[in-house]
Formats: structure tokens, C-alpha cells, sequence
């Protein structure tokens, strides 16, 4: 497992995208002011932002005013098969999704949390 990046969930992407790029100068390197997700790198880190409301009703619930401050960050891991990790933790973690292609996204997910309600990702590129 490696972790490639971590993500900020905003409410306000727009805004968000134009501080990480135009105040602290952050490289892009996917995604644009529309795309409510984007890649930045600075010194070799990977900074993700994404719209809230995206990630939320990708785990499969609705968006509520709750929902707005429950995830601020999430743990992304790249692993070799979400499979098999799934398989493998499904005893020793409570999973909020189970393996999913997302195909808009180019990758298949699963998503848990840690001991501490900490948002984390698995996923595999898939072609």
C-alpha cells in the first residue's frame, strides 16, 4: 500500500483551487476551476482538493448540512487490488463502501475509516 496523497474536502472549491494555485502557488497537475477536483504538487507532495458534496454522495448517502463539516480531509492509498485488500480487512474494518468502480475517475475505491472516524480511500487504477 502507498499512500499517494492526501485530499481536503471543501465546500468551497473554487475559491479553494484559486488559493492553493494563485496565493501559495501550487503546480496543477490535473483538474481546473470546473472540474470541483484537482491535483497540486508542491516540493514533491500531492495535494487533492474535491467538492464535499461529490465525495459524500459517492460513498452512497445524501449531502445534508450535517454533512458539510463531518469530512474535512481524506487518506488516499493507492493499493494493487482493491479486491483483495477489501477481502483481506473486512474483519477488522468497518467499511463505508465496498469496492466500486468509478469509471469518471478512472479507478476502483472502497472507503473506511479509522479507530478514530478518520475518512480513508483504497484504490487501483483501472484501465
Amino acid at each position: 500500500m502507498e499512500l499517494t496523497h492526501t485530499r481536503l474536502l471543501v465546500d468551497n472549491y473554487k475559491e479553494c483551487y484559486s488559493f492553493y494555485k494563485d496565493v501559495l502557488g501550487f503546480k496543477v497537475t490535473w483538474g481546473d476551476e470546473d472540474s470541483n477536483y484537482c491535483d497540486f504538487t508542491f516540493q514533491g507532495i500531492t495535494l487533492g482538493i474535491f467538492e464535499r458534496r461529490q465525495m459524500v454522495e459517492a460513498i452512497g448517502r445524501p449531502y445534508t448540512t450535517a454533512e458539510r463539516r463531518e469530512d474535512r480531509v481524506a487518506l488516499i492509498f493507492k493499493v494493487d487490488n482493491v479486491e483483495h485488500a477489501y477481502e483481506g480487512w473486512k474483519e477488522k474494518v468497518t467499511f463505508i463502501t465496498e469496492p466500486v468502480e468509478q469509471k469518471d475517475w478512472g479507478i476502483k475505491v472502497a472507503h473506511f475509516r479509522d479507530p478514530d472516524g478518520n475518512f480513508l480511500e483504497i484504490y487501483q487504477p483501472i484501465m
